[in-house]
């Protein structure tokens, strides 16, 4: 019955011009053709796909099949007649008005969760490739919704963790990060190809944001198998080198984006990643870092001349990407980091200037968060091991800085997270109240006189500036009551801003503290009520 009835529709629509198709033939053909496929008539459907008499209607309504002949793939794969399903879905791709199936394929590609994530963008990946082949204007913006779109939906999916977990595959992570890069290796080859076509530097970016989302998700939280292993055999690995390797071809070579990242120094030429520089390409950045550096991926590619210190420096922000975070697949790649680039670091050498740098001070403060409050005792472990590493690299004036920014909060906050108020085996909790009085308090006075004393100075050094802006004449100032030696306004600005950010440091640890011990004494007062 469904036959006959499609047939007609087709029947009436043949005399028409495809322009004298009306809305309503459209449903009909959609409803008949969909009747076709739930009742199994597939051959007879393919057959009428192939009629050529029959190409100006399937080039018109043909998409709107595609939809239940997927779903039909993807639900009954024991099916017998597989092979109907996928010469009709071929076809269709073949014949079909490119828009109308690229978004009616991006809209099946949205629909599933779990594990059929990974069935429909394996099914679906080599159709996308056809049509978007086929659509010859604005090429590039469909390029960029495709691989967006596939990306948010990969994004979904649990990105396995142990040796066993990446082999099995469950959710099929690994076989679409290894089908994606097949998928996109013919948009690559074209930009590299056709240098001077203006229409490719529109694809160029797409391409770059695609590979800056890649370094993000799956890359940021994905494990890597021992190096010792055949490389052959990790997903990953192989993904991040192919990854970086796109971002070379396409004029964006790592090295390139290691060096300039977080420099005032204009990186990039789309737009969209200038504005995202601060936030969300952070993340992807210090993913980039790991890669190269402690998996050694293409890590050839780097200029020799860098010296361990100056490694280290453009490192630290990674290394405080990865400390910011909760996740231990994240955070874990921090500590690896550091370490690498500790490793190659004479005892002693780091001069105590490096301090002024704001990342070589909150990185300290992050590793005794993981000492701290981590869950994993290899983990907490290793946090201690590298900050005693940390130290041991500073020179003595380094170490003695280091110890005075963190010292007293740091061991305050050590204790209150570890003595609690009912075991109370320091004494902490008998002196908490001195603490606050003789401390804490002062402590805050103190900050906020400082902060708003260093504030004023640095809005006074300023206006000065503004006033006379090319004197490069000696001054000095009062701070404290002491005054700061001679040196040029723009070392003093300097100084200044580096006494504040110090502040900031104490005030966030300060912050901290206050929060724990509120939380500790009221877990202790309910406890005590429920007693």
């Amino acid at each position: 019955m469904a036959v006959e009835e499609l047939q007609s529709i087709i029947k009436r629509c043949q005399i028409l011009e495809e322009h004298d198709f009306k809305e309503e033939d459209f449903g009909l053909f959609q409803l008949a053709g969909q009747r076709c496929i739930e009742e199994g008539h597939i051959e007879e459907l393919l057959e009428i796909i192939q009629n050529e008499k029959n190409n100006v209607i399937i080039k018109s309504m043909g998409w709107n099949l595609v939809g239940p002949v997927v779903r039909c793939l993807l639900w009954n794969d024991k099916d017998e007649k597989r092979k109907e399903y996928f010469l009709t879905l071929d076809l269709l791709v073949k014949l079909c008005n490119p828009k109308e199936l690229l978004l009616g394929l991006l809209e099946l590609i949205e629909e599933p969760s779990g594990k059929q994530i990974s069935h429909i963008i394996l099914l679906l990946l080599q159709p996308l490739q056809t049509v978007i082949q086929k659509l010859h204007n604005n090429k590039a913006y469909s390029v960029g919704l495709v691989l967006s779109t596939l990306w948010s939906q990969l994004s979904l999916l649990p990105v396995p963790y142990s040796k066993e977990q990446i082999q099995t595959d469950d959710y099929g992570l690994c076989q679409c990060c290894k089908a994606l890069i097949e998928f996109t290796k013919p948009f690559v080859e074209e930009v590299t190809d056709d240098k001077e076509n203006k229409e490719n530097e529109k694809l160029k970016e797409e391409l770059l944001k695609f590979c800056f989302k890649s370094l993000k998700c799956p890359l940021l939280t994905a494990q890597f198998l021992e190096q010792s292993e055949e490389a052959g055999n990790d997903p990953f690995r192989c993904f991040a080198s192919e990854i970086i390797g796109f971002l070379s071809a396409i004029g964006y070579p790592f090295p390139q984006i290691i060096l300039n990242h977080g420099r005032k120094k204009k990186t990039w030429d789309c737009l969209e990643l200038e504005e995202e520089e601060d936030k969300q390409l952070a993340d992807s950045v210090a993913s980039l870092a790991y890669l190269v550096f402690v998996q050694g991926i293409r890590i050839d590619q780097l200029p020799l001349v860098l010296s361990p210190s100056y490694l280290l420096q453009l490192n630290m922000g990674h290394i405080e990407v990865f400390l910011q975070r909760t996740e231990e697949s994240v955070f874990s790649k921090g500590l690896e980091l550091l370490e690498y680039g500790l490793l190659r670091l004479e005892d002693n050498s780091l001069l105590y200037q490096y301090l002024e740098i704001k990342s070589f001070l909150t990185v300290p403060q992050g590793l005794v968060k993981v000492m701290t409050l981590c869950p994993i005792e290899t983990l907490r472990k290793k946090g201690l091991a590298i900050l005693q590493l940390y130290i041991n690299k500073l020179d003595s004036q380094g170490k003695y800085t280091l110890f005075r920014i963190m010292a007293s909060l740091n061991l305050l906050r050590y204790l209150v997270i570890k003595d609690n108020e009912n075991d109370n085996q320091t004494g902490l909790w008998t002196e908490l109240e001195k603490i606050k009085n003789n401390f804490l308090k002062p402590l805050h006075t103190g900050l906020n006189m400082s902060k708003a004393h260093y504030e004023a100075e640095i809005k006074n050094s300023q206006e000065k500036s503004q006033v006379v802006p090319m004197s490069k004449d000696l001054c000095s100032i009062t701070v404290g009551g002491e005054e700061i030696p001679n040196m040029p306004p723009e070392m003093q600005l300097k100084v200044l801003h580096s006494a504040l950010f110090t502040f900031d440091l104490i005030e966030s640890v300060l912050a901290r503290v206050e929060e724990l011990i509120e939380i500790k004494t009221k877990s202790t007062s309910e406890e005590n009520v429920i007693k």
